[in-house]
């Protein structure tokens, strides 16, 4: 079970690390009126005699209030599509929004259509993430791990997550000045592309499983590995 144990902690704790925390949506979420600030979203509110910090403002709450029906649709999909299904699907979308935000930087183009193509591309970007990346490795986390360790393997990959989080978040801001939207976005989709080969190859599908089962998948998982080393 030892073997198990560290099998999966490496698992869930390389997953969270690369999906969750470096894909980067907590940077763009915690600076989302920033990016859209520098993104000209202001022209598109114009009319309304808003200004371009407070044009920012309301696009930002109104695309994470956009998220609530996105985390409906993702509770309902989980248990249909399957966990594995789901992120292989949503993060393809991830990866052509970010793509798009870094043409959107690089290419020039009128304002408008700059700023309209920025906020369309930010909220797919919110709402496919949290319909797959957000809940699903919360799901395989209580779900992958030994009853008997799953509480320290849970608190490790929280750890991991917010230790994650917190370079994202404090490294954005120099990002931004350094590289720019292009290559904040560039970096971030090269981790997203990452992320999609690392569960098709690594993560299995758990829809339906009872958790005994799913122990001892991992278990067989890690006996194999040990094995291949030994020999």
């Amino acid at each position: 079970e030892s073997c198990v144990t560290l099998y999966t902690a490496f698992f869930e704790t390389a997953r969270c690390a690369a999906v969750i925390g470096f894909s980067g949506i907590n940077g763009v979420l915690y600076y989302t009126p920033q990016i859209l600030e520098q993104a000209g979203v202001g022209v598109l509110l114009s009319n309304l005699g808003l200004s371009s910090s407070s044009a920012s403002l309301l696009i930002s709450g109104i695309t994470t209030l956009l998220m609530l029906p996105s985390i409906a649709v993702a509770m309902r999909l989980m248990d249909i599509a399957g966990r594995r299904s789901l992120l292989l699907n949503t993060l393809p979308v991830l990866i052509i929004s970010l793509v798009v935000l870094v043409v959107a930087s690089v290419v020039k183009m009128g304002s408008v259509v700059h700023a309209s193509i920025s906020t369309v591309s930010v909220v797919l970007y919110f709402c496919f993430f949290v319909m797959g990346f957000g809940p699903i490795p919360n799901i395989l986390c209580a779900e992958i791990f030994p009853t008997r360790v799953r509480g320290i393997c849970i608190a490790i990959c929280a750890l991991t997550f917010w230790i994650c989080d917190i370079i994202v978040t404090y490294s954005l801001p120099l990002l931004l000045k350094s590289v720019g939207l292009a290559g904040v976005f560039g970096m971030y989709a090269v981790v997203c592309v990452i992320s999609w080969v690392f569960v098709f190859l690594k993560v299995p599908e758990t829809k339906g499983m009872p958790l005994e089962v799913i122990t001892e998948f991992f278990a067989v998982g890690a006996k194999q590995i040990a094995a291949t080393k030994d020999n």
